[in-house]
Parts: structure tokens; sequence; C-alpha cells
């Protein structure tokens, strides 16, 4: 615990500097007409109000100096005004209409705003610059409150996950313009189908709880918003290549034309990411591009998206198993057999091969200042196999008659697979914003979509031929998923430092599974869910350094597929609901910030690991009558010497327990006969991978224009693998370093060259980010299989990024 103990001084240092003066004024547009919502930042100090109902303003508590304000309101073009502040100022700012429509309309109807109850945090184009060099999403976000994360390959590309609050990410709703992003059936998100995908992302925001309504599946413990690349005015190119250790390495090229005619704008984008990876033979092997036209008029906006990813890699996903750790910490047990002399052999194409394409068609309308409507129309092309190498196989196992060699009969072969998914999902999402520019805004949205899904397995190769036919399915199943959603959103200013807030979601699935899995046994079943979701909250400005807001939200979320398909018979499983309850407040200094929310996420069937496992090795989960996660969040930033020094850290203290916890071991007899399970009743305990104390540090020093320099440190408690509360069964707490070094030069032909390094894990901390436990019974004996996915020690990246 002593590792972390110093997070705590820089979340509670009461160091700010009292400033002198005075900022106040007006937002109003030609005609006189006030803009109340209008935002007014000082672009020196990162630091900015919202004009108030009559469109004013005020920033406090600034030294003497030279600073830039800009004001920016939607429909608007932004306007700046440069002061040398000796005394208290007043400035009005007068805005011009934009005559063209605003990307911002896009995603407005998912966005949690400025006096929104709910707590979140934004991610800036600048920001994600800076961190997106090789590794994917889920490592440039992983210095947010409350996140973890991990990688099968060990060092952050290739299959990556994230988990926010201990909630996985299928439970994390996933949206790109508004779009779900998320796959319907097993509702989760697999980043390395979207190779690069930062490269093509404007902005995000992160909402932790149950957030405000969006499209797709539940948001369950946190949801992300992105918005793509926005409009670009001048035409621009940019290429960009990383290398590193492990034989990593990135190059990507972007182009765009700018605005053409004063309407019409193209951006595109292609990516090649390939990296052998920290653990033995776990390979990847990447590809992306992203195409997006776009007509913007006064009232109309026309975007075009697509968005391709095909990824290659190999399979690292068995883990490492736990006696290995000490001796052979990056042995990946994927494809490994013995041939007949008994030596150790791998198949060298033991890998995962997907593909997906995206294609997104936007329209949004402005009827007039005060209202607008957004359409979009979607589809999502996924297919693709990963393929094994499978010893002794039963041909039973496969539908197939054993083999006669005069007069032996053979029963098993070795053989290679593939199971493969072929899988469309298409849908229109709806949504209409009002806002009197006064004290009411109300959105309406909604979405439907539909997923259409095969599973299925083929035999490509065996070392003796059955009688199966040439291409033949050896199981086949479908999964088809209508999901249907209302919301309306109602955000009501009074007394000019109270808004109310209140959500209302109607969400309705239609899910049916027909078909086997790859074990024989029928899948045929079909559900249906009706949710309501409503979301209530107060919003409470005290003062222009203080607000506070109190949120309530309940959420309900389906079973996933693979809930269904592994769920013993006599214990189907059912639905979950989540009660959140948010309470936050923020203190806002021009070179000071806290922020603190206090949350409690109570749970009714929340399905839970049990320590059942299905028959490749995956957990199977079963609904616990009761639950919670309750825990405060901490957000720091101190900027110091002329903000040539900031310091921002954030701290996460949580318990997570369930209720009257039973778990269930499986038992077998000296031949491996299953004999039943056996249970074992632990009352409450901790759930698996929720880290108690997570906590974050970035200390980032700009020694000379152009360059910064980012000492990052990451520190993650102790989580334990399954719910027994175990600590035979935990990962242990690790403690890591990072440097990032940003350095950007200007010349007179080329507009900008920005050169990057990271030292990551400079300590070369040995650790284990995520694993699996099986329990087991043989012979009246308790045994154990396992599997760790061990991160790399010190590696490098570094690249170089020119901008025309």
């Amino acid at each position: 615990m002593k590792q972390f103990f110093w997070f705590l001084a820089v979340i509670f240092l009461p160091v700010f500097v009292q400033a002198q003066f005075d900022i106040r004024g007006m937002v109003s547009d030609s005609s006189g007409t006030t803009l109340p919502g209008a935002h007014v930042q000082v672009l020196q100090r990162n630091h900015g109000t919202v004009t108030n109902q009559d469109g004013s303003f005020r920033i406090g508590n600034l030294k003497p100096g030279r600073y830039t304000l800009e004001a920016t309101f939607i429909g608007y073009k932004s306007a700046r005004r440069e002061i040398i502040l000796k005394q208290d100022e007043t400035i009005h700012f007068i805005l011009e209409i934009n005559p063209l429509m605003q990307d911002e309309v896009i995603i407005q109807a998912t966005r949690a705003t400025d006096k929104t109850p709910a707590t979140y945090i934004n991610i800036s184009r600048d920001d994600i610059e800076k961190l997106n060099m090789v590794k994917d999403i889920p490592y440039l976000v992983e210095n947010t409150p409350s996140i973890v994360t991990t990688s099968d390959a060990g060092m952050g590309v290739g299959y990556t996950w994230m988990s926010i609050r201990g909630t996985d990410i299928t439970r994390i709703n996933v949206t790109m313009n508004g779009i779900p992003l998320n796959d319907t059936e097993s509702q989760s998100l697999w980043f390395v189908d979207l190779p690069d995908l930062a490269s093509s992302i404007e902005q995000m925001q992160i909402q932790r709880g149950v957030g405000t309504s969006t499209n797709g599946p539940a948001a369950f413990g946190a949801s992300i918003n992105m918005q793509s690349l926005g409009r670009i005015e001048n035409p621009y190119g940019e290429i960009e290549a990383n290398a590193g250790s492990f034989n990593t390495f990135k190059g990507s090229l972007k182009f765009g034309s700018g605005l053409i005619r004063e309407r019409f704008t193209f951006d595109g984008r292609l990516s090649y990411i390939r990296s052998d990876g920290y653990i033995d033979r776990a390979g990847s092997l990447l590809k992306s591009y992203y195409l997006s036209g776009g007509y913007y008029g006064k009232k109309d906006l026309l975007k075009i998206n697509i968005l391709s990813g095909t990824e290659k890699t190999y399979q690292a996903w068995y883990g490492v198993p736990g006696d290995s750790l000490a001796t052979n910490r990056r042995y990946n047990p994927a494809g490994e057999y013995f041939d007949p002399d008994g030596n150790r052999r791998y198949y060298d194409n033991q890998t995962d091969n997907y593909r997906q394409d995206h294609y997104q068609l936007i329209y949004s309308h402005g009827f007039n200042k005060k209202l607008n409507l957004n359409l979009a129309l979607h589809y999502t092309k996924g297919s693709g196999y990963y393929e094994n190498y499978e010893p002794g196989e039963s041909f039973r196992d496969y539908g197939l008659d054993d083999v006669i060699i005069g007069g032996d009969t053979i029963t098993e072969s070795d053989l290679i697979n593939r199971k493969m998914m072929d899988n469309d999902f298409y849908g229109i999402t709806l949504s209409s914003n009002f806002d009197n520019n006064k004290n009411l805004h109300i959105t309406f949205g909604g979405a439907w979509s539909r997923y259409d899904g095969d599973h299925f397995g083929k035999i490509i190769w065996a070392q003796y031929a059955s009688n199966g036919d040439i291409n033949r399915n050896w199981y086949e199943s479908n999964g088809l998923k209508e999901d249907f959603n209302l919301y309306l959103k109602t955000t009501l200013t009074l007394w000019k430092k109270w808004s109310f807030f209140g959500d209302i979601q109607y969400r309705y699935v239609d899910y049916r599974i027909n078909g086997k899995r790859d074990d024989g046994i029928d899948l045929t079943q079909q559900h249906f869910f009706p949710f309501w979701n409503p979301k209530a909250g107060v919003f409470w400005e005290i003062n222009h350094q203080n607000n506070l807001y109190f949120s309530f939200a309940i959420a309900n979320r389906e079973p996933s597929r693979s809930n269904y398909r592994d769920a013993d018979r006599d214990r189907q499983p059912k639905y979950e609901t989540l009660y959140d309850f948010e309470l936050g407040h923020s203190l806002i200094y021009p070179k000071f910030r806290l922020s603190t929310n206090i949350y409690y996420m109570y749970y009714r069937n929340q399905l839970i690991l049990t320590g059942e496992i299905n028959n490749v090795g995956a957990s199977i989960m079963t609904n616990a009558p009761s639950s919670y996660r309750a825990g405060l969040e901490i957000a720091s930033s101190l900027k110091l010497f002329r903000e040539r020094l900031q310091w921002d850290a954030n701290m996460t203290i949580s318990s997570n327990k369930v209720h009257q916890f039973t778990a269930y071991v499986d038992e077998y007899d000296q031949d491996w006969n299953f004999l039943g399970q056996q249970t074992e009743y632990l009352g409450e305990t901790n759930l698996a991978f929720a880290p108690s104390v997570i906590g974050n540090s970035i200390i980032s020093i700009r020694p000379v224009t152009g360059m910064s320099v980012a000492w990052i440190a990451r520190y993650i408690g102790k989580q334990y693998i399954d719910n027994t509360s175990s600590n035979d069964r935990k990962l242990d707490p690790y403690f890591v370093n990072n440097l990032r070094l940003n350095y950007v030069i200007r010349t007179n032909w080329i507009r900008e060259i920005e050169f990057m390094l990271s030292a990551n894990n400079l300590f070369s901390e040995k650790y284990e980010s995520n694993a699996w436990v099986y329990r087991y019974i043989l012979d009246q004996q308790e045994y154990k299989m396992d599997g760790f996915f061990p991160q790399a020690t010190i590696h490098f990246l570094g690249g170089v990024t020119f901008r025309f």
C-alpha cells in the first residue's frame, strides 16, 4: 500500500495562487440578442466558463498579464480578444452567424454538457495526438479515472481490453457519431478490429456510471462517445512513422482537401501496424483505412464515412500457466503439439483473422437557431475466423464416423479446424435538439438496429479422412437480434444557478438463436426484453469556482450470447438491473482544479464469475441476487511556474462486493468421468477484477518552446481472479512508470514536424494485468488450471510525424 500513498498528497494538495483581477462581459450576436450557454475560455489557462441566462459571464482570480479569450457558440463563428490585464476588465463578444452547419450537432444528443449532472471527462484531439503512437485506444485513455487496461500480447497492440470501475468492455457502451460500435450479440468491442481508430477521432467523452441515454447495448458501468474527424478548413497532409521494441512498427498517411467551394470536404487515412508482441508468437498484422466526404450548407450537413479494419493476430488468449511465470513468463501454449518423436512443435497458423467494414451516412438539418434534426444510416459487415490445430480429436465430437483401416478402428485424429463468423449489422439513429437559448434544452432521440450473425465451423485438414463432405459445417447457428430505443432528455435551468435534468429511455430487445453450438447441443431459443431506463439529477453552480451535482439512474442489460450459450439449462440467465447514485463536486481555479465524485452502484442479478468454464475455457457467468460497487473518485490538476509545470493526478478508492456468493467446483473421478459439482458458500466476497485502489499521476514539463516531457506513473491495486476472495487466485498490485517526450518544430516548407519518444515500464516491473482460473476436483483432490497475461518489461517506441 505504500506505493500509492504519495498520490494522496497531490489529490488533497491545497496549493493554488490567488489571482487579483476579474474579467466580466457579455456574449451576443450581431443583432444584440444575448447568447446564454456560450463558452468563454482563457486559452493560456485552459480555463473558462459558460454564459448565464442573460448572456453574461465572469472569469475571476486572474493575475496581471497578457491573455487571449475565445468565445464559441454552436451555429456561430468563434471570436478571440487579446487583452493586457492590469485591472478588472469588461469585454463584449459579438459573434457572427456561421453560415455552415457544425459537426458537433451530430453527437449533441448523446453527450453530457457543462450542466449535466453526470460524471464524465472530455478528451480532445490534441490530447489524443500526444499519445497516439502505436498502442490502441484503451491505452490512450488509461490514465483517466477508474480505468484498468490489459493486453493479450503484453504491450498494447493486438487484442486489448479495458474496464471502468471494474466493469468490463461488454458493459461499456461505445458509439461513434452516435452509432453503436459494440458487437450486438456479445455486447463487446474488439478494438483490434479497428486498427488506428484514434487517428480518425476528433474528440471523445467518457461517462462513468450509467450516464445519459445512448444508442446500442446498455451502459452498465460507463459509456464512451466518440466523434469522427470534423471539418478542417484548409488542405492538409500528414505522414507518420513509429517503431520500437518487439519489432513494432506503425505507418500512416492522412490527407484532406480542406473546404472546397465553401461547401465540400474530403478526408482520408491509411494505416499499417505490425508487432511481434511481448509474449512468444503473439504477433499482430493490422491494416485499416478511413474515408470521409462532407457537404456543409447553411442549414444542412451531409457526411459519408467509411471505416475498414483487417487484423491477423497469433492467438495469445490462453495466457501463461501460473507454474510457468517464474521460469518463462513469455511462454505461449497456443498451437502447441508434440510430434511422434516427442518433440515440441507449434502450428504456425494458430491465428485469429477478421475484417470489419463500417459505412455511415449522416444528415443534419438546422431549422433555426433553436432546433435541429440529425439522422444516420449505418451498416457494418464483419467476417472472419480463428484457426486451431487440435491433436487427438474424437470423430464423434465432429459428427463423423470412426475410420477403419484393415482390422483397426481409429476413433480420433489430429486435425485443423476453423471457427467462423459472418455477420451483418445495420440500422438508423435519429435525434432532435431544441434549445431556447435561455433555460430549456430538450433532446429527443432513438435508434433501431438489426444484427444477423452466422456462427459455423469447418475442418480444413485431418490426419485421417472420415466421411465428412467437402466444405461441411460440423456446427452452425444463427443469432438474430433487433434493438429499438427511444429517449427524451430535458435540462431546465432556474434561478440562474440550478439546473434540473430528466432523462427517460424505453428500450426493446428481441433476440433469437437458432442452431447448435460446437459440441452439438441445441441452442434454439427466443427472448424479449422491454426495458425502462429513467435518469434524473440536479446541478448547482454555487459560484464561479464551485459546482455540485447529484444524479440517480437505472439501467437494465440483457444477457449476451455467451451467457445463453454456456448456461446450465436449469439456470437460465436473467437480465441485470443497475441502480446508480452519483454525487460530485468541482473546485475550479485558473491554476488548480479538484473534482471529487462519490458513486454507489447497486446491482440486482449481476452476471458474475462462478468458477465454471465452457468447452473452450471461457468463464461461465451466473446471476448473483445482489452486489454493489461503491467508490470515491478524485482528480486534480495543478499548474506552476508560468504553466511550464503541470501535475495531473487522479485516484479511485472503492469497495466491490457480491452478497451471498456460492462457488461451484467441478468434480471428476480418476478416469475423468464427470461426477457433478461441489458447492462452496462463501457469503460476502470481493468482485473479481475490481481493484480497490487505482491511481495515476502525470507530471508534465515544458522546458523550451515546442517541447513537452511527461512522467507518467500508474498504480493498480490487488485484483482477485475469481469471486472467492482467495489470495491463491489473485493478481498482485503493480506500479508502472512511463516517460513520454514530444517535440514540435515548425519550418517554412513543412507546417509541423513532431518527434515522439516513449519509454514504457521504465523500471521493468514484472506484473500480470489479467488472468483466468478453473478449479476442479480429480479423484477427491482439488487442482486448478489457469492462465496469466504478463505485460512487457521496459520497452521503447519512437516516431516522427510530418504535417503539411
